[in-house]
């Protein structure tokens, strides 16, 4: 069975409703690095990580459980 709900930062996440998760980038004031998911509500949730890394790391993994692996 398909896990249906992602756990990131403090948030649970829908993955069918989830319709556009951005590339790393810079966060705003060096506050460290983020991607952004994209609801399909066009609600915006950024997820902010210390390091570059992290962040890859984490939109991997955020990745990897959408497509079902």
């Amino acid at each position: 069975m398909r896990r249906e709900v992602y756990e990131l930062q403090g948030f649970a996440i829908a993955l069918d409703k989830v319709a556009l998760v951005s590339r790393v980038f810079e966060a705003d004031n060096k506050e460290g690095y983020q991607f952004n998911i994209t609801f399909s509500s066009e609600l915006r949730l950024p997820a902010k990580f210390p390091t570059r890394n992290d962040a890859d790391l984490e939109r991997q993994l955020f990745i990897k459980a959408l497509k079902g692996n």
